[in-house]
C-alpha cells in the first residue's frame, strides 16, 4: 500500500498515531450540528439557511465552511424544478388598477395582503389551493383547498379565513392577479363589505406584479408537492396542511424575515469556529 500511494512506512505509522487536529474535531462537531439542522428542515435548506440556523444556536461559522462540510457529507438541498404560472384572465369583469406597484415591503402587518391560486395533481383529480399572504411577515394567513375553481370555494373561502385570523382594522391593499375568481362580482362584493379594503390587480401578463404570491407557490411546489405522489386528495390535503401550518408559518427561515439571534443568558456563544 505504501508503494502504491508513494509514502514511507514511517510516515504511515506516524499518521496512524497522530492525534486529530483541533480543526478536525471542530469539523466533526459542526457536521453533526449541520446534519441535525438539515434533517429538521426536511432536507430543504442549503448552506445559507443552515448557517443561519447555526448562528441562532450561537455557533459562529461562515457559510463557506458550512458549504464545504455539506459537500463532503453529500448533503444537498432538494433539486429545484421549473414552476409554470397559469392564470385565467379571459373575462369581461372590471379590473382595478395596480395600487401595490411592486411595493412588497410595507413594514407593518395588515397593510398589504396578496393572493393567488395554484393547482395540485392527485390520482383522484386536481385540487386547487388558494392562499392569502400578509406582506408584513410573509405568513399564509388564509388558505383554501377545493375541488372546484368556483370563487366561493377558492378566493372567498381563503379571504374569510384571513379576515378571521387577522381582523382588518386599518386601510389595507388586497392584491391579486387578474383571474376571473378575483374579478367576479361575488368576490368584489365581499371585499366591498369593508370600506378599508383597497382592491389591486397585476398588469396583464405580468407575473412580477404578484411576485410574493408566485414565489410562495414555487417554494411549496419544489419543497413539498414535487416530493410526493398523491394517490388521494385527502393525502394531498394533509401534506399541504402540515407544510403551511406547522412548517412554513412556524419554522421555515425566510430571506425577507428578520432572523435575529437570541443571545443566551450568560451572553456567551456555544462554540467559536
Amino acid at each position: 500500500m505504501c508503494l502504491v500511494l508513494e509514502v514511507s512506512r514511517g510516515g504511515f505509522y506516524t499518521w496512524l498515531k497522530r492525534i486529530p487536529s483541533k480543526r478536525s474535531i471542530e469539523n466533526q462537531m459542526l457536521e453533526s450540528e449541520i446534519l441535525q439542522a438539515f434533517e429538521a428542515s426536511k432536507k430543504i435548506y442549503g448552506s445559507p439557511k443552515i448557517t443561519r440556523e447555526l448562528h441562532k444556536k450561537q455557533i459562529r461559522v461562515s457559510r463557506a465552511r458550512v458549504a464545504r462540510i455539506m459537500r463532503k457529507a453529500k448533503l444537498r438541498s432538494i433539486v429545484k424544478k421549473k414552476f409554470r404560472i397559469t392564470t385565467d384572465s379571459s373575462h369581461k369583469f372590471p379590473i382595478p388598477e395596480n395600487k401595490l406597484d411592486r411595493d412588497f415591503k410595507p413594514g407593518i402587518l395588515g397593510a398589504v395582503w396578496v393572493s393567488d391560486i395554484t393547482y395540485i395533481r392527485t390520482k383522484q383529480g386536481w385540487l386547487y389551493l388558494t392562499t392569502v399572504i400578509d406582506l408584513g411577515d410573509r405568513k399564509v394567513i388564509g388558505w383554501a383547498l377545493s375541488n372546484t375553481m368556483k370563487a366561493a370555494d377558492t378566493v372567498m373561502a381563503a379571504f374569510k379565513m384571513a379576515r378571521k385570523n387577522r381582523p382588518i382594522a386599518q386601510r389595507i391593499i388586497f392584491h391579486s392577479d387578474r383571474g376571473v375568481q378575483y374579478a367576479c362580482n361575488e368576490f368584489r362584493l365581499l371585499l366591498e363589505e369593508n370600506p378599508l379594503i383597497i382592491r389591486s390587480m397585476s398588469r396583464k401578463g405580468n407575473c412580477w406584479d404578484n411576485a410574493v404570491a408566485e414565489s410562495f407557490f414555487k417554494t411549496l411546489k419544489t419543497e413539498c408537492i414535487y416530493q410526493n405522489r398523491f394517490v388521494t386528495k385527502e393525502h394531498a390535503a394533509i401534506v399541504v396542511f402540515e407544510y403551511i401550518e406547522t412548517w412554513y408559518n412556524r419554522k421555515r427561515l425566510h430571506s425577507a424575515r428578520d432572523c435575529k439571534i437570541n443571545c443566551v443568558k450568560n451572553n456567551k456563544e456555544k462554540y467559536y469556529f
